[in-house]
């Protein structure tokens, strides 16, 4: 929750807004054009009140198309609050509401304005109107405005809809943030060249450190719901990649900004996501959940990256007739199933980790176990589905055999240029180890659904994939 504001009536910005229409009704200004002016200067200073910033016509996604109103209040980790529209004093301004939110105009928070009357439409509904010419009911307007909170989300789509279109706000202001922290946060500076030449290391010689911080973004957006969703509280400390980065987040967070306060713009999708998973039984349906999340935030949060990686996941039916097709060839050309001593399994680009729980649903419980820790491996290069995967198998192999063992085969590392370069430490000792031990393995089955972007179409994109 934030700090409520309390402008009074004899704030400076109300009487100069008050002194402003005066000298416009002198002047017979009436058009939007000319009257807008005295509002946006009134909500320009008060905002400053809760710490946020009024940005003039702002354009929005809205149904399909792109909305502009005269003005958006941003808080401090660039989320839009609040927003406000205009109109001429000569309007209807009741039938240009109407048209407005129609046309598909934010109804979370809006004040509709014609210098005369103030109408404030919040949660879409009517939530009070005012005179734009009595101190008193303006200062109430303005509290009412910034004090508003978003209600919580009901339905699991429209949470995953409004999350995917609130990424790219909060990862603008988090990614400001790091580049501050880079300019004078000594101990984020050390943490960060640190992790930074592990990086390189691991997943890529030509990483720049922009996409290093992507990395801390994603982190810093998505590790509580990852955690919740799976019931594991300690995620962050047991996965060896999400201890590493958390202490790149710590140096961040001990002077740039509060981790919390961040995180409670997000508490409303979070809370619906978390819900939504709670209510699902059926593992095959759970698959299919945490795809989608998955998949809508990387359309929200990167454009470029969803096309670099080819961020769609492979839907279960798909999964299901390969595993079965793998499963089928072993038996009917080699004498073999998928838990024999002989057979070595690679995930190379595992995503979110379908390929390998559709398999481990096809192994005897009586060699499962041997499988899961000696015969079972998996490699992803994208920090998010990483993280996915890591937990998405261990509960999967918890929920076949009633023992909770993370799954050790999986590394965080580019599996097409593995056998290219001589690798320095990756990460942590225990990834450095799985990645050897991944090497040293006798490999004899591959399965997956590799990126299908080749390239980048366009040389402008500046979006290219490595050369293999």
């Amino acid at each position: 929750m934030h700090t409520k504001t309390h402008i009074k009536p004899t704030h400076k910005a109300v009487k100069q807004y008050l002194a402003e229409k005066k000298k416009l009704a002198r002047a017979d200004v009436r058009h939007e054009m000319g009257t807008r002016m005295a509002f946006q200067g009134l909500l320009a200073e008060t905002a400053k009140a809760p710490g946020w910033m009024l940005v003039p016509e702002l354009a929005m996604k809205a149904g399909g198309r792109t909305v502009r109103p005269d003005g958006a209040v941003r808080d401090e980790f660039n989320v839009p609050r609040g927003f406000w529209e205009a109109k001429d004093t000569g309007d209807d301004l009741a039938g240009e509401i109407t048209k407005k939110l129609k046309k598909g105009y934010p109804a979370t928070n809006i004040i509709f304005e014609d210098t005369q009357r103030a109408v404030l439409i919040q949660d879409g509904r009517t939530a009070m109107e005012a005179d734009l010419g009595n101190a008193q009911q303006i200062a109430d307007l303005l509290n009412a405005f910034y004090s508003h909170e978003e209600p919580g989300i009901d339905e699991f789509e429209r949470a995953v809809d409004e999350f995917k279109e609130r990424v790219p706000d909060l990862a603008t202001g988090l990614t400001q943030r790091i580049k501050e922290a880079h300019q004078n946060n000594k101990a984020f500076q050390q943490a960060f060249a640190r992790f930074f030449d592990l990086c390189k290391a691991s997943l890529n010689p030509n990483l720049r450190p922009d996409a290093v911080d992507e990395m801390l973004v994603q982190h810093l957006l998505t590790e509580r719901l990852i955690r919740t969703i799976f019931e594991n509280p300690d995620f962050a400390r047991r996965n060896v990649i999400a201890n590493e980065i958390e202490n790149v987040i710590a140096a961040l967070t001990s002077e740039s900004f509060n981790r919390q306060d961040f995180l409670r713009s997000l508490d409303r999708f979070y809370v619906a996501i978390e819900d939504a998973a709670r209510s699902i039984e059926d593992w095959g349906d759970k698959q299919h959940f945490l795809n989608t999340v998955y998949e809508r935030f990387f359309q929200g949060y990167s454009v470029k990256a969803a096309d670099t990686h080819g961020i769609v996941y492979t839907p279960q039916a798909i999964v299901e007739f390969m595993c079965a097709s793998v499963e089928q060839v072993l038996k009917d050309e080699f004498g073999q199933d998928l838990a024999s001593p002989e057979v070595v399994i690679l995930d190379p680009c595992t995503g979110t980790g379908n390929f390998i729980i559709n398999l481990l649903g096809r192994m005897s419980k009586r060699h499962l176990e041997a499988v899961y820790r000696e015969r079972l491996f998996a490699n992803e290069v994208m920090l998010m589905p990483y993280y996915i995967a890591a937990l998405n198998i261990a509960n999967a192999y918890w929920e076949l055999t009633g023992k909770y063992q993370p799954f050790e085969g999986l590394c965080f590392v580019d599996s097409l240029d593995m056998a290219e370069h001589a690798q320095r430490e990756m990460f942590t000792e225990a990834n450095t180890e799985r990645v050897e031990r991944q090497k040293a393995a006798p490999i004899t089955v591959i399965i997956g659904n590799p990126p299908y972007n080749v390239g980048q179409l366009n040389e402008n994109d500046n979006n290219k994939n490595r050369r293999y």
